[in-house]
């Protein structure tokens, strides 16, 4: 490294966040990048070290540790602090297509594999990768890369997501032409309707898919493969295909009255707010609204806390999220040792927002819903909850939630929202193409390939592997762009 003892000279420093108050008057993104020479100091603490975790990206225990899609992150942290951006650049786009994305919602595995990050803070790996990434947008580096010789062969992309958009940007890069349906108004699919503006504003998926466009790849919007689209004229047109469209299927709630008026998926919530956002700044009318209303959110994980962000900027009257498992440690447990990911509490933007605005953390811990309570007209009004305690259970060997006996409790509620997760491919899509699908609903396919049951049909990102992470979608993209180009033509170079 260019500064052997930066890890010793300068402490970890993060962009500043506006504060909650002003930033839930609005749906932006709300931080405020260093300047060039913070940034330099802060790559300097990239340790040189001589095994870096940060870019393994192996499963430990049931986890990720380090990045899934192996950046060079030492190398690029190495080009930053001596000013070498345009080397930076080239080593980042190496191992990923979308460091926009990643660096804005991505959960940092790398950072928690961060080997100065034992005994001290680790390096800030996700910011330094945000500012290689936005200097070259902002300064005309992001030129198109039109493949000087196309292969003729044609290749059609199931779903814009994140694997969607990162098998279609390599395959293109390679010299087939791709091109991708998407069901929905606009490219992106979890990216543009899944994660809210505060945390990935729409214009940075647009300058990507434009970019994408003058580079070849055809984009077909509001085609729903199996509906309005037959899949048998995908499979007649096309030399191979890519199933992409995700884990979206939600994991219900089955508690009496759930029939109420004013329980909504999460998915369907942000969706909404998204679009209409997009198409009216909300003057439209066309979301579900929060405003005013008590809010109850089922679901401890990052869509939960992207609900709590969005309930309190729709300006709600209260808002309580519902966690079933035990609040996590503050800091790591002896059973959880580096460089395991680390299994500890985190307080996200959300619920910071939340505290600033109702004076105390929205979350419940080891709680669920017990019943849904609904006035005369249908309508739900309040929630019973019900604690819950895990014992052993001699069979499995797993702890297994009980109910609390008399820990009922009655919440105000007239809007419910589950975020419990997704639990696989619709059937519908799965159908139209005749593919097998395993235990899980996941599209079936053997260790380690990406291959369906059906001829020249693949499958790549949480509709393969189940819910995960935009940074393993991108990878499973990559991955399976990689098998297809072996399928079309006898080997590959990707």
């Amino acid at each position: 490294m260019g500064k052997a003892t930066g890890f010793l000279e300068y402490t970890r420093c993060e962009s500043s966040a506006k504060e909650p108050l002003e930033r839930i008057k609005d749906y932006n993104e709300f931080h405020v990048s260093l300047t060039d020479a913070e940034r330099r100091e802060q790559a300097a603490r990239c340790m040189d070290c001589g095994v870096p975790f940060c870019q393994n990206g192996k499963m430990l225990c049931g986890m990720i540790s380090g990045c899934p899609l192996n950046n060079l992150i030492p190398e690029w942290n190495d080009f930053i602090y001596h000013g070498q951006k345009e080397q930076a650049l080239k080593r980042l786009l190496m191992t990923n297509n979308f460091p926009e994305f990643t660096s804005r919602v991505c959960p940092a595995l790398c950072e928690k594999a961060c080997i100065c990050g034992v005994h001290d803070q680790p390096v800030t790996v996700k910011e330094n990768e945000n500012s290689i990434i936005e200097y070259a947008f902002e300064n005309g580096l992001m030129q198109p890369e039109i493949p000087a010789v196309r292969s003729g062969k044609k290749v059609a992309v199931i779903g814009s997501g994140p694997s969607g958009l990162a098998a279609a940007d390599t395959l293109n890069k390679r010299g087939h032409n791709v091109t991708v349906f998407e069901r929905s108004d606009r490219i992106g699919g979890l990216l543009m309707y899944g994660i809210p503006n505060m945390k990935l504003e729409k214009h940075i998926i647009q300058r990507r898919v434009e970019l994408m466009r003058a580079e070849g790849v055809e984009f077909i919007t509001n085609s729903n493969v199996g509906l309005n689209v037959s899949a048998n004229d995908i499979l007649d047109g096309f030399d191979a295909v890519i199933l992409a469209c995700g884990s979206s299927n939600p994991r219900d709630i089955k508690a009496e009255g759930r029939d109420a008026e004013g329980i909504y998926f999460a998915v369907d919530f942000l969706k909404a707010t998204t679009k209409s956002l997009l198409d009216s700044q909300l003057t439209d009318g066309n979301f579900i609204s929060a405003k005013d209303k008590n809010v109850v959110i089922i679901g401890g994980g990052d869509t939960g806390n992207d609900c709590v962000g969005t309930s309190v900027r729709h300006g709600c009257k209260s808002v309580v999220q519902l966690e079933m498992m035990p609040k996590l440690p503050d800091e790591r447990a002896e059973n959880n040792p580096f460089p395991q990911y680390p299994r500890v509490c985190k307080t996200d933007y959300g619920q910071e927002e939340a505290i600033a605005v109702f004076g105390h953390d929205p979350r419940l811990y080891c709680t669920t819903v017990k019943e849904f309570i609904k006035n005369e007209n249908g309508k739900l009004s309040a929630v019973k909850t019900v604690k819950l305690e895990f014992v052993n259970d001699p069979e499995s060997g797993r702890k297994i939630p009980h109910e609390i006996e008399g820990s009922e409790e009655v919440l105000p509620c007239e809007l419910c929202l589950i975020a419990a997760g997704f639990l696989g491919t619709q059937s519908y899509i799965a159908d139209a193409f005749g593919v097998e699908l395993d235990q899980r609903t996941n599209v079936k396919t053997e260790a380690g390939s990406h291959a369906t049951s059906v001829s020249k049909v693949f499958t790549a990102g949480d509709m393969h592997i189940g819910q995960s992470l935009v940074v393993r979608a991108i990878r499973e993209g990559r991955d399976a762009a990689a098998e297809v180009d072996e399928y079309l033509m006898g080997y590959t170079n990707l």
